[in-house]
């Protein structure tokens, strides 16, 4: 059971007041923390309004589902019933609808909000009647269709049907909708090509001061459902040296959310104690798992993609190069201290040489 916290966003009648722009976020953020994910629970409307739940009904499908699941062919047609029950004590008044689900940034599963354009469950899924009315401590059937069209590409779709209450806060000046609904995943018969790529792998290398220490790898990289099924995927990524030595891997890379067909998932993975081995190569391992019908998940062939990085050791290069130019300067500028101190004693005994003479000439008798 999915209530969704962005069905809750303000939609403003009048001019807000720095005041009302103040509880306005603290009522958005009180509507975040509300959020039940999807598995059972009751929602409560806020300032004791009304509370309802919705569940699958129990029927030749089965009983106690977390969830509606089907798989069906081009063209065909599924018929369904979620259950709504009124737990408050005010006249509960419903609207209806389906829309098509995404991947958070969080890793779990949200619905597209309705303003928002559904090109699959949103579309093909129709709750009769659209807008329901129930009781205090009553509950309703809310059947509905899922209608394939004939020319549906085959693979995975996700979304869920929705319950939604708007109320106004005339305080505030806003309205605020709540929604609560179940996941719906639907498999059109065909063809089902599960494929993850690794696109956009990148990797930084941060040394350390001390010349002899080793550094830290930094790997970024995409993974890109390009096939027409949900998959999750189980992470490596190490970094070596050229010839593939003096390799390391990343410690606690967490497994990749389900994403659906077409989206995106950023990892971003850090690999330290990597050697600064000049020239790096990092490489990023994918093993994706897809879940069938029956909930089996099953390993599918492994994905695999490098790319490469200098690293070099700037400390030990600049120690180096300090050694080597002691090295080359000292016997320069030892033969040029040498070559001085022979000029100078060769000036000595020049200048000796020439006093002695004329000494000489001093003492002989005109």
């Amino acid at each position: 059971m999915l209530e969704d916290p962005q069905m809750h966003a303000p939609a403003p009648r009048r001019k807000p007041t720095v005041a009302a722009l103040v509880r306005i976020a603290v009522l958005a953020l009180l509507a975040a923390f509300a959020v039940v994910g999807l598995g059972a629970g009751t929602a409560l409307a806020e300032e004791g309004d009304v509370a309802w739940t919705v569940r699958t009904a129990s029927n030749s499908y089965g009983a106690d589902r977390s969830s509606f699941s089907y798989s069906v062919n081009p063209g065909g047609r599924v018929e369904d019933t979620m259950v709504v029950a009124n737990r408050g004590t005010a006249p509960l008044n419903l609207a209806v609808y389906a829309a098509d689900g995404f991947t958070t940034g969080t890793g779990q599963l949200d619905l597209i909000t309705k303003d928002k354009k559904s090109i699959g469950i949103g579309v093909w899924v129709h709750a009769n009647p659209g807008t329901i009315a129930i009781k205090p401590g009553e509950s309703a059937d809310v059947p509905f269709t899922v209608t394939v069209p004939d020319n549906a590409t085959p693979g995975d779709y996700v979304g869920g049907i929705v319950t939604s209450l708007t109320q106004p806060n005339d305080a505030e000046g806003i309205n605020v909708e709540r929604r609560l609904g179940i996941r719906v995943k639907l498999r059109v018969s065909g063809e089902i090509k599960p494929n993850l790529a690794i696109e956009d792998l990148h990797v930084d290398y941060a040394g350390s001061l001390n010349p002899f220490a080793k550094g830290t790898a930094t790997v970024t990289y995409t993974i890109h459902n390009t096939g027409n099924a949900i998959l999750s995927a189980q992470q490596t990524v190490s970094v070596s040296g050229p010839f593939g030595w003096l390799r390391t891997e990343a410690s606690g890379i967490a497994a990749s959310p389900e994403l659906l067909p077409g989206e995106s998932w950023n990892v971003t993975a850090t690999v330290h104690g990597v050697s600064p081995a000049l020239r790096l190569a990092a490489t990023a391992t994918l093993t994706p798992r897809l879940t069938d019908a029956s909930g089996s998940t099953t390993s599918r062939k492994q994905v695999q993609a490098t790319t490469h990085s200098w690293a070099l050791p700037w400390m030990l290069v600049l120690l180096v190069v300090v050694l080597i130019a002691v090295i080359v300067v000292t016997p320069v500028l030892v033969r040029r201290s040498r070559a001085r101190r022979k000029l100078r004693e060769d000036a000595r005994v020049q200048e000796a040489v020439e006093q002695a003479l004329r000494n000489k000439q001093e003492t002989q008798p005109s």
